[in-house]
């Protein structure tokens, strides 16, 4: 979505990206460099214990690979400039496979050569019931002049 200029953005406009499937491997690698052994996420007998009976993928790592499927041109977007009211709806498990969906809300020039792009972001679970919602926002810049 954030491959055109911000001169090009309409509110309502939709976009969907790719889909990838979240992989044991994907929570092993996240755990080892993130830190975060939680053992609902790492420990399958703990797992069936809890409300989930299996593990399930990190929050930040499916926000993460999330990003991973939005597309950013480097010469057009500038920062993510941040994420308000984000909330993790439902867990995603090994083998979910995972998409992003943006509807574009609200645009702010910043007056400077950029603006502000506010989006409303999903990221969707294979069955089409959002796991992650929230309202992004990234630094968008306008064409040169």
């Amino acid at each position: 979505m954030f491959d055109k200029f911000f001169e090009d953005f309409e509110i309502g406009q939709k976009w969907k990206s790719r889909a990838r499937t979240i992989t044991e491997t994907d929570i092993v690698m996240f755990s080892a460099f993130s830190g975060d052994w939680y053992p609902l996420h790492t420990d399958i007998e703990y797992a069936k214990t809890t409300l989930f009976k299996q593990r399930i993928a990190h929050g930040m790592l499916v926000l993460s690979v999330g990003t991973g499927l939005t597309r950013m041109e480097p010469e057009i977007i500038v920062a993510n400039y941040g994420v308000d009211k984000l909330r993790f709806i439902q867990p995603v498990f090994i083998n979910d496979t995972i998409h992003v969906e943006l509807e574009v809300l609200d645009l702010q020039d910043k007056g400077n050569g950029t603006g502000v792009v506010t989006t409303k972001q999903q990221i969707v679970k294979q069955n089409g019931d959002p796991a992650i919602v929230g309202i992004s926002k990234a630094l968008i810049n306008k064409k040169a002049q």
